[in-house]
């Protein structure tokens, strides 16, 4: 395996997205963003472009969860 794959994450300069206020942070290395607390309303954060973030916003876009 070479030293660039990155097991499914978006790289280096993604961000990591509030489920619930949608407040953006820059994802820090090292640190997964679920590990990450949202600074405005304190909710787990996702990392942008992850397949859990897909999901959400297919979920919003069907109706069956409201967005902010």
């Amino acid at each position: 395996m070479s030293e660039n794959h990155t097991h499914g994450h978006t790289g280096a300069g993604s961000s990591c997205i509030c489920p619930k206020c949608g407040e953006k942070i820059l994802h820090r290395a090292g640190n997964p963003c679920r590990e990450e607390c949202c600074p405005k309303c304190g909710a787990k954060m996702l990392r942008e472009g992850s397949e859990h973030h897909k999901l959400l916003l297919e979920k919003r876009a069907k109706g069956s969860i409201e967005s902010k």
